[in-house]
């Protein structure tokens, strides 16, 4: 029964093809490529690109998803939902000076819940729903495809016909398996390019619907129109990029509904023909449309730039060189060679990269540099193409041309540094979209290839290797975007020149406490940027803790002195100098550093240490107290707290400072192991006992628990239980200070009794 469904719905197919033949050429004549049914042709395109991308469900949080997702505070349930809609993408307030202004909410709604469901940051959950979105977009584009290649036609009863089953089917194809894709599906916070491209291809379809035909003849609706709209308002809230489908919905409509010769129009508009209306612009209300679209997109923007405020994002040259140079030339020839990289990203996505800022791409700054034939081959080839598509007197090659331009070039626009300067170099995220008219272009060049070759067959098998090789190529990429390590080491063949690839592989390998290895690339990282503050920070750090406190002070000084708003360098300055013992500059470091951050816990902290070693205990305890008030999950300010008030005798506030500490943070250890102390030296053994006993179930192998629960036990008279913990703690660490003597009074005292006895 299943086959006799298929052979009827080919039989359709067939004889649909023929009333076709008789008004326009079809791209399926030529092609030499698989006839599948409509739901056979989507469930290979969704098994395919499953297989692609299906190796990163189990991925890390990796690169940006640490700010988006695990340090982004609207994430989390104590922040309000309303909250959601005047944030950046990265949880800061759009009117902050120092905002991304990325506006996003939707993208943040979704990550939401993801952590709701998920009950914390498991990346399972949001790998899966990213693998699903990109299925879910490859399915579409079988349907969007066969209207961009095969036009828009409706049977009788208002079912759109495929015309281009093969070529809609091998175009879905090459875009579910692009390897560039490989960002935003591996990548978590690739979800906004995902959810964008799903509502940007629903308003597409939504549009469409607008020209069903009905019994009256050919006409639209209103309502479908404003349904576009609306997905494509919804589409803008996922990312910025989505407000594009509303110009392609207008060029759609130009094109494939009226059937707009552009170069006519053109031409009868630079002579002020009066004859517009003939050429179709006025014909099947296409202006009353185009006004209904451009009135919906003026009014997103207005409400998107009234949210966003007035000022534009701050970015600074390292993030985008070109848009810094002071000449003209400079920035339009950098720019264009931008273009043809990215053209290059997808004409062969082999070297890809998870940031290509930061010297990666170096200027080009003279006609003499080589790298000008690249833009030369870029315009030659848009150029060739663009007269293609408007002088061609093939009605059907006109029209998929300037499609496959449009939605290769209008979706980049936002990119594309013209109206704005934007925050990277190259970012392979931004070509998801443009990817469409990518595969367009390469579906109708290989029918035109098919259709002069004599053996077809060997280039249907060449396309399905392109598509193999594809297919593998994203698997590996996938497996590179499953950890941080994998993927920034897969940069440095990439991107040699780039000092954050150095920078994040150093970082990585500090994290994992290979302190050596990190400190050679913290190193290249400052020689290829020698302005990069943050790898001064951060090896700076390093060389603090491995005591080589001059060469530190150096750096931190020359990081602070390069930005000197840098909050982070002041602090870790203040804590090298601290270790030099020079205090008073110790003390004016930390002050700049909390001027700078006035939300600045650690470094209350650090200051509260410098205090306490200069026996300023009232001003140690008040840094410390306005770290908690800052964070008050601050552990090691509590503890110091804690212990400053024990050691200075005042037992009493120690005690209340250890229970308000332990309310907050109720199963840290050393905080009950620190109240412990104060209520055993208070003479409260029954309640010290059970912090000890709490704290070491904690964390059973601290020396210095066991002895002190010792320690008690040989005041409270348990010189059993005392004899006992000695040993354990003597066992866990024989150097432990003053465990020996204690424990060796306690041996004599046990034989004195024994003799006793």
């Amino acid at each position: 029964q299943i086959f006799n469904q298929h052979n009827a719905e080919a039989l359709n197919l067939e004889q649909a093809f023929y009333r076709m033949a008789q008004t326009e050429p079809n791209l399926d004549h030529d092609v030499s490529w698989l006839l599948l049914p409509s739901y056979w042709a989507k469930m290979v395109v969704a098994l395919i690109s499953f297989l692609c991308f299906a190796n990163s469900y189990d991925g890390d949080f990796v690169f940006d998803d640490s700010e988006a997702i695990i340090n982004n505070k609207d994430l989390r349930a104590e922040t309000p939902l309303g909250d959601l809609w005047y944030h950046d993408f990265w949880g800061s307030k759009l009117s902050s000076n120092t905002s991304h202004k990325s506006y996003r909410p939707l993208t943040v709604l979704t990550f939401r819940i993801n952590y709701l469901f998920a009950g914390g940051f498991y990346p399972v959950g949001f790998h899966v729903i990213n693998i699903i979105l990109h299925c879910t977009i490859s399915v579409l584009m079988v349907d969007v495809f066969s209207i961009l290649l095969g036009g828009l036609h409706f049977s009788n009863k208002g079912r759109r016909l495929n015309l281009a089953p093969k070529s809609s089917l091998l175009a879905a194809l090459l875009f579910a398996v692009h390897p560039v894709h490989t960002e935003c599906v591996a990548g978590i916070v690739g979800r906004a390019d995902l959810l964008c491209a799903l509502f940007f291809l629903l308003s597409f379809l939504g549009y469409c619907k607008a020209f069903r035909e009905n019994k009256e003849g050919h006409t639209f609706s209103v309502f479908w129109v404003l349904v576009s709209v609306i997905l494509g308002a919804i589409a803008m809230l996922c990312k910025e990029q989505g407000i594009t489908i509303l110009g392609l919905n207008a060029v759609f409509d130009a094109l494939v509904i009226n059937k707009i010769n552009l170069l006519e129009l053109i031409q009868k508009l630079l002579h002020k023909d009066k004859s517009l209306e003939n050429a179709g612009l006025l014909r099947k209300g296409l202006l009353f449309r185009i006004t209904l679209l451009m009135s919906g997109g003026v009014s997103i923007l207005y409400i998107r730039w009234r949210i966003m405020g007035t000022g534009p994002p701050a970015f600074t040259d390292v993030d985008n060189p070109a848009s810094f140079a002071d000449s003209l030339f400079v920035r339009v020839i950098n720019y264009n060679y931008y273009y043809s990289l990215n053209a290059w990203l997808l004409l062969c996505p082999w070297w890809l990269c998870f940031d290509w800022s930061m010297g990666c791409i170096p200027l080009i700054k003279s006609v003499s540099d080589w790298r000008i034939i690249a833009l030369a081959a870029l315009w030659f080839c848009l150029i060739g193409l663009i007269c293609q598509a408007l002088c061609s007197e093939d009605s059907h090659k006109r029209r998929i041309l300037t499609l496959g331009l449009g939605f290769l070039i209008i979706p980049f626009l936002p990119a594309s540094n013209l109206f704005f300067r934007v925050g990277f170099v190259i970012a392979e995220r931004v070509i998801y979209l443009p990817s469409i008219g990518y595969c367009i272009l390469f579906t109708y060049g290989f029918s035109l290839l098919s259709k002069q070759a004599k053996k077809k067959k060997i280039l249907a098998v060449a396309v399905l290797g392109i598509l193999l090789i594809n297919v593998m190529r994203c698997a590996l990429r996938s497996s590179q975007w499953r950890s941080e390590e994998q993927l920034f080491r897969s940069a440095l063949s990439v991107c040699p020149l780039n000092a954050k690839v150095h920078y994040n592989v150093g970082k990585n390998l500090a994290d994992k406490g290979n302190q050596s290895a990190a400190i050679k690339y913290y190193r290249e990282a400052v020689r290829l940027n020698p302005k990069y503050v943050h790898a001064m920070n951060n090896l700076g750090n390093i060389l603090k803790e491995r005591n080589e406190l001059h060469e530190a002070e150096e750096l931190l000084s020359l990081a602070v002195q390069i930005q000197p708003d840098f909050a982070a360098a002041w602090m870790n300055l203040g804590i090298v100098q601290n270790s030099l013992r020079r205090f008073e500059e110790a003390e004016q470091s930390y002050w700049t550093a909390i001027k700078h951050r006035k939300k600045y816990p650690d470094c209350y902290y650090n200051l509260g240490r410098l205090y306490a070693d200069l026996n300023r205990h009232i001003d140690a305890l008040n840094a410390w107290r306005n770290a908690t008030v800052l964070k008050p999950e601050h552990s090691l300010a509590w503890n110091n707290m804690i212990i400053l008030l024990d050691n200075t005798g005042n037992l009493a506030q120690a005690e209340a400072v250890g229970r308000e500490a332990l309310e907050l943070i109720p199963n840290d250890h050393s905080l009950m192991f620190s109240l412990a102390n104060v209520l055993g030296k208070s003479q409260k053994y029954k309640e010290s006992e059970a912090l000890f006993l709490k704290a070491i179930k904690a964390n059973p192998n601290a020396a210095s628990y066991h002895g002190n629960l010792a320690v008690l036990y040989h005041r409270w008279g348990n010189l059993d239980l005392a004899k006992k913990h000695y040993e354990v703690s003597l066992k866990l660490d024989p150097m432990a200070p003053g465990t020996k003597e204690n424990y060796n009074l306690l041996r004599r005292k046990l034989e004195q009794l024994q003799k006793k006895g």
